[in-house]
């Protein structure tokens, strides 16, 4: 299968770009690099790329795909309050652009990174369905994401099928890791200080996911059946997948043993809590998507990856680790 994947240089990009090269698929990456230099370690890159920003994609860059998998974007809620009008253009307008221009270049099959943040706060103790539950974004990244999922979907037809995954916060290594997502910033901290503080009193509920699942997840996408999954979302996540952040907490104690956990309780900007069912990923795709993660497992793994590259805490705090200041710092140097 032809595939062009949208964010190939990014924290799930650098793990799912390699996967499908393996697998015999011919793949192209389209990312404007704002993370290009971010490595950790080296990573296959083998493949064929454009450095061109999604705002500026054309029908040219699309024709002659297969499948489109589109992770490009500001992703988290901070770096896309940075600039809210730019998360605007890029995560709603350009991807509803790329989703037209594929449409009409004769891609079968738009596969989309989307978010659970659209949830939001819920009061409900119930697990969230992808349908009947309600969405309530609180910030410009949470809304873009739900209204470019709609906005996609009203282009769904008999001959371009659009399938939507809301992976959980997700955790795991990546040579473009990531220490601003929950999991792995406990985990980092405690590697690299001895101690882990807490904003919040540890009661927010933070569904969990490791990246190779991810990765697991957006290549169901690919292989099933179209009248399966066509104009499906699917929350990401595994069997009881919703954890506190206190689990996740005792979870990178128990990966790096000794180490101090402190609650402050607050709850710091982020007040979101929800917890998920994956019923619907788990049961409609279970011949495509088997997760095999968990947090012990991915404790371990980031463990034995910082040991390996020596990493430390500059790197913990440091742009390579952390979205926000890492846009900050491009976009200062481009305003120079």
């Amino acid at each position: 299968m032809k595939i062009l994947i949208t964010g190939d240089l990014g924290y799930i990009g650098s793990v799912l770009t390699p996967l499908l090269v393996e697998s015999g698929h011919e793949v192209a990456g389209l990312d404007i690099g704002y993370f290009a230099d971010c490595l950790l370690t080296p990573t296959f890159e083998e493949y064929r790329r454009f450095a061109k920003d999604i705002r500026e994609v054309s029908s040219d860059d699309v024709v002659g795909f297969d499948a489109i998998i589109h992770l490009a974007g500001l992703s988290n809620d901070p770096a896309g309050e940075l600039q809210p009008e730019l998360t605007e253009q890029i995560n709603l307008d350009a991807t509803v652009k790329l989703g037209r221009l594929a449409k009409s270049a004769g891609v079968k099959r738009f596969i989309y990174a989307s978010s659970q943040s659209m949830y939001g706060i819920s009061s409900s103790s119930e697990e969230l369905d992808e349908d009947l539950s309600e969405k309530l974004p609180l910030t410009t990244y949470a809304r873009t994401k739900w209204e470019a999922e709609i906005a996609l979907k009203e282009l769904q037809s008999a001959n371009f099928s659009v399938i939507c995954f809301r992976p959980s916060t997700v955790f795991g290594v990546s040579p473009r890791l990531r220490c601003d997502i929950v999991f792995n910033n406990f985990v980092a901290c405690a590697f690299t200080t001895g101690k882990i503080e807490i904003l919040s009193d540890g009661t927010p509920w933070r569904p969990v996911v490791h990246i190779r699942d991810v990765c697991s997840a957006f290549i169901a996408g690919l292989e099933a059946p179209l009248d399966l999954v066509a104009g499906r979302s699917y929350n990401v996540g595994i069997s009881n997948g919703n954890f506190s952040v206190r689990d996740l907490a005792e979870a990178a104690q128990r990966a790096v043993p000794g180490t101090e956990i402190k609650f402050m309780g607050k709850h710091g900007g982020d007040s979101r809590t929800y917890k998920v069912s994956f019923k619907r990923i788990l049961s409609e795709l279970s011949g495509w998507y088997k997760p095999e993660w968990n947090l012990d497992s991915g404790g371990r793994e980031l463990v034995e990856f910082f040991k390996a590259i020596n990493f430390s805490e500059d790197d913990f705090r440091g742009p390579k680790t952390n979205r926000l200041p890492k846009l900050k710092q491009y976009f200062a140097e481009i305003r120079k």
